[in-house]
């Protein structure tokens, strides 16, 4: 787990292709300077592969990474990383390498598991048109390949309002309470790590 933060990538141009590997010409996907949500584009780091970092992208499957060139981006140290683990049914936010808060979810219900894997914040939604996602949405990267029959909500995951704290009993998502919520938006920049662990 990255407790001590986050390596966060920005654009410096318009779009830039996500690579198979490093140096590779074949393109995974491509992204551009905002993402769907409208928010600035912003890549989670992994590592660092000579002229190349590999990053973390919504447009791309879960457990796979995209390669971009360091002369592509921008790059900062973001202090903030989460881990959740599912079996305490905790989100934890660490700064710096300290545990700063605890926070009880919601995870997925045993039909809609919540994925496992490395994720990054992609967005942070307030004024949501859907009553069901509460004050705040933190929007993941990473997406629901087990979704209930009859869903029409999209495959991302997200962190967002919702009952049953502390249960099995989402899509996917992770349910937490409003001021939880409120904190985790003033507090986790745009490209933080999250890590999903059983």
């Amino acid at each position: 787990m990255l407790k001590q933060g986050s390596v966060v990538a920005r654009l410096r141009g318009g779009e830039v292709s996500l690579r198979s590997a490093p140096g590779s010409a074949r393109a995974l996907a491509v992204v551009g300077r905002r993402t769907e949500f409208g928010s600035p584009t912003t890549l989670a780091v992994v590592a660092f592969h000579g002229r190349w970092v590999e990053v973390i992208s919504p447009r791309l499957p879960n457990g796979v990474d995209g390669f971009v060139r360091l002369t592509d981006v921008w790059l900062r140290h973001d202090p903030v990383a989460i881990d959740v683990d599912l079996s305490q049914r905790q989100l934890r936010v660490w700064r710096g390498g300290v545990l700063e808060r605890r926070v009880a979810v919601a995870i997925g219900a045993p039909g809609s598991p919540t994925p496992i894997g490395r994720f990054a914040v992609t967005d942070e939604l307030t004024g949501y048109s859907a009553a069901a996602y509460g004050c705040c949405i933190l929007a993941l990267s990473g997406h629901q390949s087990r979704l209930p029959l009859g869903w029409t909500g999209g495959d991302r995951l997200a962190i967002h309002g919702g009952g049953g704290i502390g249960s099995a009993v989402s899509s996917g998502c992770l349910h937490a309470a409003e001021p939880a919520l409120r904190w985790l938006l003033s507090r986790v920049p745009l490209g933080t790590q999250v890590v999903i662990h059983p």
